[in-house]
């Protein structure tokens, strides 16, 4: 059925040459003539925009596969670029337990990637890294500010909006008041790189992620739709990629705003393809945490003297990684949101009778 919606990979992706049985291109799952088996498949890598796909292909195929049991495929290229063709195909792998990997060319793709989402669960949480914004001040829809259409949809199943990386030189003022007013969550660049650390927690706690590449410094991704001389490290974005999967709750990536035709040696293609890689050692190592159970998680219990209730915070065992509840009831559908991800600094810093502002604004969400 998928075949509906996918273009096989072509033979000649890596002609004459021949890879390893260690390297990823040995490993995968892969649609050529014939779609694989995906009963088993846990992650699925798909293309919107097949020079841009094929590109990382060459790069990710060469790389080493060390995990051992991960049933990871690759299901080619869409058949028309247009969001409302690709969303069927988006639900399917959801539906069926599949986590996506999409490697897009237009950052407004994204929609696609949250309309399938929505489809399959009532709330959800987004996480978009990019320089900018992609809301229009004047509300109009569009391509290039997508966002638009997520927050100001009639029935919104979005819960909760966070954006990381953002330049405020790049943002109109309308925008950021709005965001802010809306109790969105926005995370400048500058405090995202003082300390990468403290954006776990972020990346944590939504459901469903999108990668803008211009987010990345043009000398570091120089093949991206809008280059700029600030921005993300390879390094940084790999982390970034890598707290993505090891997150329980996570069920979809997307890597958009590659312009394979601006790419210098290939060098775009390679960083994607390393975010990917990370992506997937993340979800490799995941530790089924919250969400997924709340067996080992440890229960510590901090006194506030605004708050009628202690505030209680957990951390699991398996992965030492900190939540926080929602000092309040909760409806049965915000469940999966009832514990917010958070730091051990602000397990501290409530010790102290402090809350960042992070916190207070996550509880307000469930009053």
């Amino acid at each position: 059925m998928l075949e509906n919606w996918l273009k096989p990979i072509s033979p000649d992706l890596l002609k004459g040459e021949e890879l390893a049985d260690f390297q990823f291109g040995k490993r995968m799952q892969l649609f050529r003539k014939t779609m694989p088996e995906l009963k088993e498949t846990q992650l699925a890598i798909v293309g919107i925009g097949e020079s841009e796909a094929n590109a990382v292909r060459k790069a990710l195929y060469r790389m080493a596969f060390p995990f051992e049991g991960l049933v990871v495929a690759d299901l080619g290229n869409v058949r028309k670029e247009d969001p409302a063709f690709f969303i069927p195909l988006i639900r399917e792998l959801l539906s069926g337990q599949i986590f996506p990997i999409i490697i897009g060319r237009n950052p407004g793709q994204a929609i696609a990637q949250y309309k399938a989402f929505q489809e399959v669960q009532r709330l959800v949480s987004l996480l978009v890294i990019d320089e900018r914004i992609p809301l229009d001040e004047q509300l109009v829809e569009g391509t290039e500010n997508f966002l638009t259409e997520v927050v100001h949809a009639k029935r919104s199943a979005l819960f909760h909006l966070s954006l990381l990386g953002v330049q405020t030189h790049f943002v109109p003022p309308a925008v950021l008041d709005f965001i802010e007013q809306s109790s969105f969550e926005c995370i400048r660049l500058g405090k995202a790189k003082a300390d990468l650390t403290e954006v776990e927690p972020v990346v944590r706690d939504c459901d469903m992620l999108c990668f803008n590449l211009a987010a990345l410094k043009q000398a570091e991704a120089p093949g991206q739709e809008r280059p700029s001389p600030s921005g993300f490290s390879t390094e940084e974005a790999c982390q970034i990629a890598y707290y993505a999967g090891m997150s329980d709750k996570l069920k979809s990536f997307g890597i958009y705003g590659f312009r394979h035709e601006a790419d210098r040696d290939r060098q775009t293609a390679q960083v994607v393809a390393q975010m990917a890689w990370y992506l997937i050692s993340g979800f490799f190592n995941r530790k089924n945490d919250y969400p997924v159970s709340t067996e080992g998680l440890l229960e510590y219990m901090v006194d506030f003297k605004d708050h009628h209730t202690p505030i209680t915070f957990w951390k699991s065992a398996k992965s030492g990684r900190w939540w926080v509840q929602a000092p309040v009831k909760s409806n049965k559908k915000y469940q999966r949101h009832r514990l917010i991800p958070c730091s051990y600094n602000d397990y501290r810093l409530a010790c102290q009778e402090e809350l960042p502002d992070r916190l207070v604004e996550a509880f307000r969400r469930f009053s």
